[in-house]
């Protein structure tokens, strides 16, 4: 891949799906001006969250050559120089919110908000324990707010909830990697390690992806659920959902993975299926409720 794709990530922009569950959950795939819109958000998110990336590896260039896998990034290695990576950081940055608030929806303040955050997580909020996860799992929560309140989409609280509880347990389970990826030498990377260790860290992953798994399988079967889909099928959707965090947990802790979730989902087939699957029937059954 050329050094200066290589830096936007386009491998993350995969974490930008979120935009398009208030499309699937509202039954809004037919209507082709909210879909133009989620269309609209999402290839905004792409942009401004290249953006972050290039900003964040710009930052962090110097801690990011001691990690034995960050070490290989453009700017870390070497292969992109500085005012290149500046020049792509602010041509990402306009684009994405010239397309937020052209082609967005009716939020576009929620991409400046995304750009906000995450400059601020970059200068020193993310060297707060435990605000640094929930400052990622803020990113994912305003993409959702995108696809749902940015193109006239009321958002369920159960989708909060669980989108909630899922990037909270990624964003553990990536603090979590780090340390296994660092070992003795973790806080040399990133600071905030130094206030994790690997018995809290499990214990806060625990907490989340049970969270995750009773607050989905409880929306599955909610009155309102059935009310709004037409149908009390949505439950057999769970062992998908289940088997995909067994598989996640199983990567984090026996294969040394779990550090680039993004990467973990288009790499390994276990949960390339899962998520396959879960999106298949969900599919299946909500559109067999309409018809």
């Amino acid at each position: 891949m050329p050094p200066l794709l290589k830096l936007l990530r386009p491998h993350q922009w995969i974490k930008n799906g979120f935009v398009f569950l208030g499309l699937l959950f509202a039954h809004a795939w037919n209507d082709p001006v909210k879909v133009k819109l989620a269309l609209g958000a999402f290839a905004a998110f792409c942009l401004v969250s290249s953006a972050v990336y290039v900003f964040n590896d710009l930052i962090d260039r110097e801690q990011d050559r001691l990690h034995p896998r960050k070490a290989r990034r453009p700017l870390a290695s070497g292969s992109v120089g500085v005012p290149a990576a500046l020049a792509l950081m602010l041509a990402c940055a306009a684009g994405g919110l010239a397309i937020g608030y052209l082609h967005g929806g009716r939020q576009p303040l929620i991409f400046v908000g995304y750009l906000a955050l995450n400059v601020a997580y970059t200068l020193g909020l993310k060297h707060v324990v435990i605000l640094d996860v929930f400052l990622i799992a803020a990113g994912f929560m305003l993409r959702i707010l995108a696809g749902t309140t940015g193109i006239g989409i009321a958002p369920s609280h159960w989708l909060l909830l669980c989108g909630l509880l899922l990037t909270l347990f990624l964003g553990f389970a990536k603090r979590r990697a780090e340390l296994n990826a660092l070992a003795e030498d973790s806080s040399g990377h990133r600071a905030v390690l130094e206030h994790y260790s690997a018995e809290l860290l499990d214990q806060m992953i625990t907490v989340a992806s049970a969270g995750v798994l009773v607050a989905y399988s409880l929306y599955t079967v909610a009155p309102e659920t059935i009310a709004l889909h037409g149908t009390s099928r949505l439950i057999y959707t769970v062992p998908f959902v289940l088997y995909g965090m067994f598989r996640y947990l199983f990567l984090l802790h026996r294969r040394g993975g779990g550090g680039d979730p993004a990467l973990e989902i288009v790499t390994d087939a276990h949960l390339l299926a899962a998520m396959a699957g879960w999106l298949a029937t969900t599919l299946w059954l909500l559109r067999g409720s309409t018809g």
